[in-house]
């Protein structure tokens, strides 16, 4: 079939490639003349495993690239719809770009189209689209409007695509419904599967996806739905995991055993930052409008915001909690993109946290594998610098702060990252590794929904500190007081938590812990703000 895709964004993109990929004609159409240039080369600006593979494999034969929308929908019996719809500053989706698209397509017309909306949109937005096609022209009974929602996750769209746990079609016709079965065809009849050269299938992929058919009206919702289901799964546990610090239970105990409830599934309940990206933030608020627009208060949705954003505060008190001062400190940062896998950094908790950070006027030397360029783009910041790997970043630095869930993240050479790092202190917002290894390592470690681990030494320094004298003379003695840091990593030498200016520096190896309660509360220094600040 001849399918044009307008849009080549992370949606329109991989749609584009994925329908050549199962033997469809198809070309992409957007108006970003440099893009589309760059793409006819074979440049793929997004990371996303498989899609330069698909793109090389097919550009110029079953897939080609243009700034024309008018010459992609003359072209073409199907026209996806893909382009943004970024949030107004209300919440809701603007949804002018697909307007735009409909009314080119509209004055484009020369026979029957399909008209697919392709990109997240509001419930009625398929009416709507249907209206401006009309308004701009477009004879009826010449065209049809399907909801067809994607449900592709960044870092997995190409194995999402083509190994689909279903298929949702919106339509009111048996010939719209019967041309979109034809599109997804090779997917479901398994021949794409069987063909040389095919993307490998998932383990976790599903052997027969579901083509759910539906009103256009429940497609829509069915996108918006998922995806605030999904952010509810991951604020509740998050939720759960501040519960567990409190209690001095696991979080990551507590997840398995909820998990392992059939009804309930293990995926997304993955304590940490919270989530991201331009998908779940965009489309909870967008799903909260539309229900207030219809006379609903979603208030559980509220709920759901209000906790991934405090999971970000949360991490910077763990921050606060491990290094006391952050003004001065130097800080090592692994990971910017907003996940595993990709290099987007919309609504990133990643550079939440690095804004933060700066704020308070320590230094950032960030690495992440695929997003520091898009990062070095928008963060111009003083303080901030880019290191070549994980080590590099972590030379020196008075912690090591693990934002992004990168599976090269959770294999560190631990002994490595000891030895870099000028105070051995990890925070992990992202869980990736168990406490009794980072300890073990010689590792002071703090994640979410666990006690702190903190080191302990194998023997108790001795150092010559300053004790003062009833007539305020300083004196010198031997004292078997602490002269390195607390459980909390700050180095005390000798003085109890009032004292005055930053901490001194002091040889790892002669690192002397306090210890913690569950809840990281038995620190040397108090916590009733008598500090020097």
């Amino acid at each position: 079939m001849k399918i044009a895709v307008v849009g080549s964004g992370y949606v329109g993109l991989v749609a584009a490639a994925c329908f050549a990929e199962i033997g469809h004609e198809v070309i992409c159409a957007d108006n970003d003349v440099e893009k589309i240039a760059a793409l006819e080369t074979g440049s793929v600006p997004i990371h996303e495993k498989f899609l330069p593979e698909l793109i090389r494999r097919h550009c110029g034969r079953r897939l080609a690239f243009t700034a024309s929308t008018r010459d992609a929908v003359r072209a073409s019996e199907v026209i996806f719809i893909a382009v943004g719809t970024p949030p107004t500053e209300a919440g809701a989706a603007d949804l002018s770009f697909v307007e735009c698209v409909a009314a080119d397509i509209a004055r484009s017309i020369n026979g029957f189209k399909l008209v697919v909306e392709k990109s997240t949109v509001p419930v009625y937005t398929n009416e709507w689209v249907h209206r401006a096609m009309l308004l701009n022209g477009a004879p009826e009974g010449q065209f049809e409007v399907v909801s067809n929602p994607e449900f592709l996750r960044e870092g997995t769209a190409v194995t999402d695509f083509l190994y689909p746990d279903r298929v949702v079609v919106g339509c009111n016709s048996e010939r719209a419904t019967a041309m979109m079965r034809e599109i997804y065809a090779p997917l479901f009849s398994g021949t794409y599967d069987d063909q040389p050269g095919a993307i490998p299938r998932p383990e976790d992929s599903v052997s027969e996806p579901a083509f759910i058919h539906t009103s256009a009206r429940s497609a829509e919702l069915i996108k918006h739905a998922s995806n605030a289901f999904l952010a509810m799964k991951i604020s509740f546990i998050n939720a759960v995991a501040n519960v567990c610090e409190r209690v001095g239970a696991d979080i990551e105990e507590v997840s398995r055993g909820i998990g392992a409830d059939t009804r309930i599934g293990s995926r997304f309940l993955r304590a940490g930052l919270g989530y991201g990206g331009s998908c779940f933030p965009k489309d909870v608020s967008a799903f909260k409008s539309v229900a207030k627009e219809c006379g609903y208060e979603f208030r559980l949705l509220d709920e759901v915001i209000r906790i991934n954003d405090e999971q970000r505060q949360a991490f910077l008190r763990k921050v606060r909690t491990a290094l006391w001062t952050l003004k001065g400190k130097r800080l090592a940062v692994l990971g910017l993109a907003f996940k595993g896998d990709t290099d987007d950094i919309r609504e990133s908790p990643a550079v939440a946290i690095v804004k933060a950070l700066l704020s308070q006027e320590c230094s950032v030397v960030a690495f992440d594998p695929a997003a520091m360029e898009r990062a070095k783009a928008e963060l111009k910041y003083e303080n901030l610098s880019f290191a070549d790997d994980p080590y590099e970043a972590a030379s020196q630095a008075d912690a090591l702060l693990i934002l992004t869930d990168w599976e090269e993240f959770a294999k560190l050479d631990l002994a490595h990252i000891q030895s870099a790092l000028r105070y051995p202190i990890i925070l992990d917002g992202r869980n990736l590794y168990n406490p009794d290894e980072m300890t073990s390592h010689g590792l002071t470690y703090y994640s979410f929904g666990r006690p702190p681990a903190i080191t302990k030494p194998a023997q108790q320094p001795v150092s010559e500190v300053a004790v003062h004298a009833p007539n305020g003379t300083g004196q010198k003695s031997k004292d078997h007081r602490h002269n390195g840091y607390n459980g909390n990593g700050i180095s005390t030498n000798g003085h109890n938590g009032n004292h005055n200016g930053r901490p001194a520096t002091t040889p790892k190896s002669k690192v002397s812990a306090n210890g913690a309660s569950a809840n990281g509360a038995s620190h040397t220094i108090s916590k009733n703000g008598n500090h020097s600040r």
